[in-house]
């Protein structure tokens, strides 16, 4: 709370009713009023102290002292205030005082469970204990009985912490009151349906609020849902050959809680009780009356009895009831394996099939056995293994063991949907490694459709897809694949749309970022694989999106883990179980200080910015804030990158001066470096300037160069001693280049993307390099870059578990918040 400070009388005055009591605490030990009374008291002393400054100018010295010119433009009606030094400095250290003992505690609330076994009667005694704990390390946890006994040890004043912080909580939590009825509460008694109130309502309440909770290891886990058993009908069912998703399986529902089954017997004694705490043999279970009536609604319907492979499929994965989820499911054979989820561990691999010219490696061949375990089923799969893993050596794999396999001469042909961008890339993969598929390219003005009939494997991109998608839907596929599947995220594009209405018997989707900014993303690429799996896109959103990205659902993202794992194969390089062979990534962040005519820049695009943004809404205001963000950027680069006028680079960027730096240190080690952008027309100012700075060729490969002209670039630059700089457009370059030649990667200005970011990063860092990689991402300091890249790494915890992040969720700052972001330092300027 905002306190003013005075000088002179005012100041001791003041001093003196701060260091004291309130009047209703300062009594004997046995006539101490209740916590409650002192807390309020508390409360009243403070907004006593308040009102007496705000009064304060009424007796006044009638001297023209500072404190007399400082508290009349507080309340008179000229507010200037001159700047005195002695005001100054008091204020400084008032303002020291205060933020040095504010927050140093917190109160926290534990709940602690029956030490008995529960007879459902009344006095089952829950408690809440009451304690302080130290802001700045939680394990330093002190009992309220302990802090009233006088314990040292924690800062401020806990006695008085501890009180002001439980008047607070009262608000939130009024049942605490009954516990601040005597002088020093320890703890608060409750029964069971007061433990779960606590549970379900005040505990997420006063986390909220900043207090401490802690609960039992089994809150919010251990829940009351169902076990499914299937066992297969035949013994021929053991292996995927000659087992289909319409053969029939045998199943059982049982009611589960933490993994064992409960008899109906005793989930009528759960509903007899009536309570929403139950101890069932040894492990307490939330259960309310929505879980109990699911419960029951559940016996009453069928449990047992056949049911074909692909609706238990679709049953276990989209679950039937919100309110009794799906714990556990027991399966035996092909089924076993898929609803695991480590169907690529129990699968045997499948040896390099003859035919095709390289060597798989371990990892491929379990990726290869996996694939045509999901192809044999009728099913498809997300190959979602890391960049520079080799998805694509995998899949040609796949096409040339199917080829091998196949009964007669010709196999239903494959058809691979690309960016035009990656064309070259699969006609060159197919005729090094798998020279006997026959391979046609669907694109371009002189395509014919005639060519479809002859081909193993047909390439196309997703706007041909699009524009010729009758075409493609009058033939037969073995299987459709998207490469660099994120094209189709979303799952309203008119190509998104196009490619998942193409019948095939399979769907293949390779992406090494199945999902960069939300979990929408995911549904998309998921229904393409496997349509219908995972529900309509409105449910997927209530039952998964929505809980796991705005409440950090934990339970969600299992559920939806456990939904999409059987579907997803997902491989990192940095796991050396997966691969041996591959160097170390360093990344650094380099941090730079922005020029004077920078700062100036900068500054005049937040003060014009900001009062636009302030005056629109909807879609304008979110065009500003892009707009906003993208001068902003421009301006961390260069000035000339803003302006375009054509001046002069050189002493005007300390982001460019630092890139040069970089660069030279980088020739003088004689390695090779790409350099990345989000802009090509700033490429096309480093380029030449680099070049002529730094008496080397420069490369510079951006979206309108040639396909020809893009493939000899990067053949140079693998290939040639210089050059040993290549800029890269972060579009263009992104994807589907193989820049092992590299050892050093800068991020020039930031995408604030990390999936997209990393993207380009394993141009270079993927198979085939033998030198470890230096990532650098250069980053003003004291501006906008810094803020967002902070924001980032404080989202980096959802992003790893099943979301990344993007731009877009910038917009939706508020003003304060965005000019709290664009704020400009005074650490920034160099």
């Amino acid at each position: 709370m905002w306190r003013p400070v005075l000088t002179g009388a005012d100041a001791a005055y003041f001093r003196e009713l701060a260091l004291a009591m309130p009047p209703a605490c300062r009594t004997s030990d046995a006539e101490r009023p209740s916590a409650q009374v002192q807390a309020e008291a508390l409360e009243a002393f403070t907004d006593a102290i308040v009102r007496r400054a705000l009064t304060a100018p009424l007796r006044s010295s009638g001297r023209d002292t500072p404190s007399d010119r400082w508290l009349a433009a507080l309340t008179g009606p000229d507010p200037a205030c001159p700047d005195v030094p002695e005001l100054r400095a008091e204020l400084e250290r008032w303002y020291a005082a205060v933020t040095a003992a504010e927050g140093a505690t917190r109160v926290c609330f534990r709940l602690l469970e029956p030490t008995a076994e529960p007879s459902a009667e009344p006095h089952d005694q829950w408690r809440v204990e009451l304690a302080l704990q130290a802001a700045d390390d939680p394990s330093l946890y002190v009992p309220a009985a302990t802090v009233w006994g006088g314990v040292t040890g924690l800062p401020g004043h806990p006695e008085r912490d501890l009180l002001a912080g439980l008047g607070r909580a009262v608000r939130l939590y009024p049942e605490l009151e009954r516990a601040l009825r005597v002088p020093e509460p320890s703890e608060l008694t409750l029964d069971t349906a007061g433990a779960f109130a606590f549970l379900r309502q005040a505990a997420p309440l006063l986390q909220a609020a900043g207090f401490g909770v802690q609960l039992p290891r089994w809150a919010g886990r251990t829940r009351l849902g169902l076990k499914m058993t299937t066992r297969t009908k035949k013994q021929s069912a053991a292996t995927s050959q000659g087992f289909g998703m319409a053969d029939l399986v045998d199943f059982r529902v049982d009611l589960a809680v933490g993994g064992q089954t409960i008899s109906e017997e005793e989930l009528a004694e759960l509903a007899r009780l009536k309570v929403p705490l139950v101890r069932m043999r040894g492990q307490w279970v939330e259960l309310d009356d929505r879980q109990l009536k699911a419960a029951l609604r559940a016996l009453e319907g069928s449990r047992t009895g056949e049911a074909s492979a692909a609706d238990l499929l679709r049953r276990i994965v989209q679950g039937d009831d919100e309110e009794l989820p799906l714990l556990e499911v027991d399966a035996d054979g092909v089924l076993g394996d898929l609803l695991s989820g480590q169907a690529e561990r129990r699968l045997a691999p499948l040896a390099t099939p003859a035919g095709l010219d390289a060597t798989l490696r371990p990892y491929q061949e379990r990726g290869l056995a996996w694939l045509n375990f999901l192809s044999e089923l009728g099913l498809g799969g997300v190959l979602a293994d890391d960049m520079g893993l080799g998805k694509t050596i995998t899949t040609l794999a796949l096409l040339v063991h199917e080829r091998a396999a196949a009964a007669g001469p010709d196999v239903e042909p494959t058809l691979l949907v690309c960016p035009m961008s990656l064309i070259g890339n699969w006609q060159r993969e197919a005729a090094r490694f798998a020279p006997a598929l026959r391979v046609y390219v669907h694109h371009g003005s002189a395509r014919d459709a005639a060519g479809i009939g002859r081909a193993d494997l047909v390439i196309t991109t997703y706007g041909t897809a699009y524009r010729d998608l009758a075409t493609l839907k009058e033939h037969r596929w073995r299987r459709v694949v998207c490469d660099e599947a994120q094209a189709i995220k979303n799952s309203g594009t008119l190509q998104a749309r196009a490619v998942r209405s193409i019948p095939a018997a399979s769907r293949i989707a390779l992406t090494g970022t199945p999902v960069e900014n939300h979990l929408a993303e995911l549904w998309s690429i998921m229904e393409f694989a496997n349509p219908g799996l995972l529900g309509p896109r409105a449910r997927f959103r209530t039952r998964f999106q929505e809980p796991i990205e705005a409440r950090q659902d934990e339970q969600a993202a299992r559920a939806l883990r456990r939904a999409t794992g059987p579907f997803i194969l997902r491989r990192l390089k940095t796991d050396k179980s997966i691969i041996t062979d591959l160097p170390e990534k360093l990344e650094v962040k380099e941090w730079c200080a922005l020029t004077t005519e920078q700062a100036t820049l900068y500054q005049a695009v937040v003060d014009d910015m900001l009062g636009k943004i302030d005056d629109s809404e909807g879609i304008e205001r979110r065009g500003l804030v892009l707009s906003a963000m993208a001068k902003l950027k421009q301006v961390c680069n260069h000035p000339a990158h803003l302006l375009k006028d054509g001046s002069h680079l050189s002493g005007r960027s300390g982001k460019l001066t630092r890139l040069e730096q970089l660069s030279e240190e980088i020739l003088e080690e004689g390695e090779k470096a790409l350099l990345f952008t989000q802009y090509a027309e700033f490429g096309t100012l480093l380029q030449p300037y680099l070049a002529q700075r730094l008496g080397r060729p420069v490369l510079f490969l951006h979206g309108g160069l040639p396909k020809k002209t893009r493939d000899r670039m990067v053949d140079r630059f693998q290939n040639d001693p210089e050059p040993a700089l290549f800029v890269l457009s972060l579009k263009a370059a992104g994807v589907g280049l193989n820049l092992t030649a590299a050892s050093h990667v800068i991020h020039v200005d930031r995408w604030w993307n990390p999936a997209v970011e990393d993207q380009a990063t394993d141009r270079a860092f993927r198979i085939g390099q033998r030198k470890n990689v230096q990532v650098r991402k250069l980053i003003c300091a004291g501006t906008l870059e810094e803020r967002v890249d902070e924001m980032i790494e404080r989202k980096k915890a959802l992003a790893e578990r099943v979301v990344g992040t993007g731009e877009d969720w910038l917009t939706d700052l508020s003003t304060e918040e965005l000019r709290e972001v664009f704020r400009l330092s005074a650490e920034g300027v160099g």
